[in-house]
């Protein structure tokens, strides 16, 4: 399974004269340690861009994961409540595609930074509630959307769809589960071992 992000994009404007509110980029990634990165003391692994972020921006090094899972932590940050109030407790799949949606009365932060003047976008995994739903990207303070609305597509390096605000964007990609597993007697030192995994 690949480590997966969320991505959200809020700047702001002010009138003539008067100081402007940072922008603020805020990058979530499930299954990423920050020990993971060459701003927090990672010496092996490259993350030039992200480090150079880090560098002009600022670091935050007391906080800690909302769960351990991806939609109850991607809610505790939302709306910053922890998990003996959040309305999103676990991973719980709604068919055709999409987490337990978060209630239209939750008030998240890009709801609160819309009201301070931000425009706001997220790119990346969502997983707080299926597009229509009371947990919609786009209903819950983000005026722009684009990525994978559900976790379990998500975990797919070569998804079938991704989502633009509202509207399903197909893709040229098979549908493949990424819980195969190997035969057992697979060459595991053999490239074509793993070509089925390549698009």
């Amino acid at each position: 399974m690949r480590a997966s992000a969320l991505l959200l994009l809020l700047g702001a404007s002010a009138p003539a004269g008067q100081d402007r509110p940072p922008n603020i980029i805020f990058i979530l990634a499930d299954d990423l340690g920050s020990a993971e990165l060459g701003c927090y003391g990672q010496k092996k692994i490259r993350t030039p861009s992200i480090d150079r972020l880090a560098a002009e921006g600022m670091r935050f090094t007391q906080v800690y994961s909302g769960n351990a899972v991806c939609a109850p932590s991607r809610c505790a940050l939302m709306t910053g409540m922890h998990m003996g109030h959040a309305a999103v407790r676990n991973n719980a799949e709604l068919k055709p595609e999409g987490q337990k949606p978060i209630p239209d009365a939750a008030v998240t932060v890009a709801e609160l930074l819309k009201a301070k003047g931000y425009a706001t976008g997220a790119i990346g995994k969502w997983g707080l509630g299926p597009v229509g739903s009371t947990g919609d990207p786009n209903k819950q303070g983000f005026d722009v959307f684009f990525g994978f609305n559900c976790q379990g597509v998500a975990h797919n390096y070569y998804p079938t769809q991704l989502w633009s605000n509202d509207t399903r964007v197909a893709l040229n990609n098979p549908p493949f589960s990424p819980r195969q597993k190997l035969p057992p007697d697979a060459d595991m030192n053999s490239p074509a071992t793993y070509a089925k995994f390549s698009a």
